[in-house]
């Protein structure tokens, strides 16, 4: 088959990304009898796993690029895409062909047909299969490092089959998907914490007191080593300007002087914890210098983080779609840019803290226009409309994502400021109709 058809065939199966996730049946048996049955791959590349709310996506691929930059061939699987979906699966960088896509697909489909015509354990899903194709990719390419980032919370997620990872990394926790994770912070972080595994260490992002007592609970029951950034590993921020920040961490093994090309007081976070995960894994003897973690650093990409797609007028794009990752983006937006008027182009998906959201924004934006991405799980406009209303706000809207984009850029003119964010799915929407690179 070809991508198209490969894509169309993995669609097929039930996709919680897309589709609404009353009744699932987690059960990491169905990845595991898959991965059986295709020799194991997962256990041919040594695994580093990051799982959090925020920040995960931007650690790992942080990750990836310093092992790169240390002579590795690195996996690196990530969820979900802006632009494509071989964006999910990358070797050294590099996002996967569609026909090598394609390819797999094929190779998994009687496979996938065999566990789904057993049923033992119910029926495969879409990111079961992505992930099965990842691990496969990885082993076909001879990849010495696999990055992979957990799709959704960790204990259960599909990801979490690697019985002893190198490191663990849990980034800054924060409520979303609170249908499957949870009500409190601690039920969600036990939940990502889910990744943890007996006497493997683990790096933790600064988090809230409650999220920290589950994750430092959870450790000291598995007897894994646990190290606190901004406590073990610090940092400062040295210099900033629209090409990315200069700061230094320090580290257990030493005092690092960095520099990475993304916006965002949260990213110098995110890099600690990168360093920190590096430097455990320098100890488990990887050829990781300090020069590596700089080069690696420098030479990240991770395109829809605060990301400047247009200068004239100038719009900014965002993946935050909660309302800590909002608050982060606004504070972002207010160290980095100058503006006179801030335009919020929003979307959001059904599971989301809409409220949240709505909040933050009404605080922040001298406007908002709300708009309807492509996405099957995004929520109608006349119901956003409503919720902005019992909140005091009184948003635009467009009929979609163009028509809101072209609208806020109307309106910005030369010293105003749009930001589309709220959804992955509208960012996407808003880099396709820039022409800007995912």
């Amino acid at each position: 088959m070809n991508y198209r058809e490969s894509l169309d065939y993995i669609l097929r199966f039930a996709d919680y990304e897309r589709l609404p996730r009353a009744g699932i049946v987690w059960d990491l048996k169905r990845i595991e009898r898959l991965l059986e049955r295709l020799g194991n791959p997962h256990l041919s590349a040594r695994t580093v796993h990051v799982a959090g709310t925020k920040g995960k996506g931007s650690t790992a691929a942080m990750l990836a690029s310093i092992l790169t930059q240390a002579g590795y061939k690195t996996g690196f699987y990530t969820s979900p895409h802006l632009l494509s979906y071989t964006e999910r699966i990358r070797v050294n960088g590099e996002n996967i062909s569609e026909a090598d896509w394609a390819a797999l697909v094929d190779r998994l489909r009687p496979h996938v047909e065999a566990e789904n015509a057993d049923g033992a354990y119910g029926q495969l899903t879409t990111f079961e299969i992505m992930t099965a194709m990842a691990f496969l990719h990885f082993h076909d390419t001879g990849a010495a490092y696999q990055v992979m980032e957990v799709g959704l919370g960790g204990r259960l997620d599909a990801t979490n089959v690697v019985p002893r990872p190198e490191v663990c990394v849990i980034t800054s926790v924060s409520y979303d998907h609170t249908d499957v994770l949870g009500t409190t912070l601690g039920q969600i972080a036990g939940e990502k914490a889910g990744i943890v595994k007996p006497g493997v260490p683990v790096v933790s992002a600064p988090q809230f007191p409650e999220a920290m007592e589950a994750i430092a609970r959870i450790c000291a029951e598995r007897n894994a080593p646990l190290i606190r950034i901004g406590q073990d590993v610090t940092w400062q921020e040295i210099d900033r300007s629209l090409e990315g920040q200069t700061f230094r961490v320090r580290g257990r093994r030493g005092e690092y002087h960095l520099h990475i090309p993304l916006l965002g007081r949260h990213q110098i976070e995110n890099a600690a914890n990168a360093v920190a995960a590096a430097e455990i894994l320098a100890e488990k003897d990887a050829k990781i210098t300090p020069e590596v973690i700089a080069r690696g650093l420098a030479q990240v990409k991770w395109p829809g983080r605060l990301q400047l797609v247009s200068r004239r007028p100038r719009v900014v794009v965002d993946c935050a779609h909660n309302a800590y990752s909002m608050q982060k983006l606004i504070a972002g937006l207010r160290d980095n840019f100058e503006y006179d008027r801030l335009i919020l182009i929003l979307g959001f998906g059904a599971d989301k803290d809409i409220d949240g959201m709505i909040a933050e924004a009404i605080r922040s934006a001298d406007k908002i226009i709300l708009v309807k991405s492509r996405h099957p799980r995004a929520v109608p406009v006349e119901k956003l409309v409503e919720r902005f209303r019992a909140k005091g706000g009184e948003p635009a809207t467009a009929p979609d994502v163009t028509a809101g984009l072209r609208s806020a850029m109307q309106e910005a003119g030369e010293s105003g400021l749009v930001c589309a964010a709220g959804s992955v799915f509208v960012v996407a929407e808003v880099m396709e109709e820039l022409g800007a690179a995912g």
